[in-house]
């Protein structure tokens, strides 16, 4: 039996990327906090990415978590082979390998099987969901997906999921058992998005960050605020940034298209806001829309798995559904109404602040470890 002193975690990045991916996106420092918080505890933590050598000038950001990237510019497959049968033997004493997303997870698993190591799945949103929704539910992207779910599931002794929702689809849909399926929900830097007074609000300014894919919904949005006298901040980039760009040209809409933003500047841009929209088709466990409450704004949510189990509709913030009318009346209905806005927005902080606080998922994240490296 090991103590948590004695333990190293290896925590295997999605399949294809990499720190520079995170940093590039804005979002290195919010995905690498935990293991920051968690490190103190721990005898060491590697992280295992898909990028070249230029991950490795991220120390400062990583302080003394260890980095295994492709530094010798090896063939994809060759560096598979490398993380997933050579490099693990290395590893010696108790350890847990952890995958950070499916796409790659059966590397993962490899690698905890070659070196002895107890191996976490976690699962932020089910991938099978975002391959049937986007091909069909019999197309081979998504028999592909679940046929990899079922795999690293079945395989780990420990299955980690952010929501109650998942888990139910794990243990109904693959088998795995009750005792195997752990839910540790996303967690918010509440220090750092909290609710700032003093910011400048025109009583009318909107804000959506995400990525403009089809999930998301974002021209339904644009859609919603045309004739509207509005302010919408858009942050993200992605497959519908020209669609995007092109209507709200066509169509004169007043949006400020901000791209990708480091995660340090979001709280000024959420606090700057109104009310925050998430539109989405679908969600695992959005982090934007919690960060948002965490801010003290109003927010809109779609009725949606992943949102509205998040959202207490009338008491944390708005549901509404997915097409632009009903959006478009959400948004009508909010922003006529400041003590409504107030109101949802100090009830949301204090939910945010009560269950998805950094300290509080550090907590159960160190409780599953404990378990598992007894």
């Amino acid at each position: 039996m090991a103590s948590l002193a004695e333990l190293q975690l290896v925590l295997f990045f999605t399949r294809g990327v990499s720190l520079r991916t995170w940093a590039e996106v804005g979002m290195l420092e919010r995905e690498i906090a935990l293991y920051r918080a968690l490190r103190p505890h721990l005898r060491s933590i590697t992280i295992v990415t898909y990028g070249d050598e230029r991950d490795l000038t991220y120390g400062e950001a990583l302080g003394d978590i260890r980095v295994v990237c492709n530094r010798w510019k090896l063939p994809s497959r060759l560096y598979v082979l490398m993380i997933s049968r050579l490099h693990p033997l290395r590893w010696k004493g108790p350890t847990v390998i952890r995958s950070n997303q499916v796409a790659g997870a059966d590397v993962a698993m490899r690698a905890a099987q070659r070196c002895g190591g107890k191996y976490v799945a976690r699962c932020g949103y089910l991938r099978s969901y975002v391959m049937e929704q986007h091909h069909g539910l019999r197309s081979p992207q998504a028999e592909q997906t679940r046929a990899l779910e079922r795999t690293v599931f079945r395989a780990a002794d420990m299955v980690v999921v952010t929501t109650p929702e998942i888990r139910s689809v794990v243990l109904e849909r693959y088998g795995v058992p009750e005792e195997h399926v752990r839910v540790i929900p996303n967690f918010v830097l509440t220090e750092m998005f909290r609710p700032e007074p003093s910011a400048s609000r025109t009583g009318r300014r909107l804000c959506f960050i995400g990525r403009l894919h089809n999930e998301k919904n974002p021209l339904a949005l644009l859609e919603a605020i045309k004739g509207l006298d509005v302010e919408l901040d858009m942050v993200g980039g992605g497959e519908l940034e020209e669609q995007v760009r092109e209507k709200v040209r066509s169509d004169a809409l007043p949006v400020r298209l901000l791209g990708q933003v480091p995660h340090l500047r979001l709280p000024a841009i959420i606090n700057a806001s109104d009310v925050f929209v998430l539109p989405s088709l679908y969600e695992g466990h959005p982090k934007t829309i919690m960060e948002a409450m965490s801010c003290g704004r109003a927010v809109i949510g779609t009725n949606v798995p992943g949102i509205r189990e998040l959202i207490r509709h009338g008491e944390t913030g708005y549901v509404c559904g997915t097409s632009p009318g009903e959006i478009r009346a959400a948004i009508e209905e909010l922003l006529a109404d400041p003590e409504l806005r107030a109101r949802l927005g100090e009830q949301a902080r204090a939910f945010i602040v009560s269950q998805f606080a950094l300290e509080r998922i550090m907590e159960l994240e160190l409780a599953l470890l404990r378990e598992l490296a007894e």
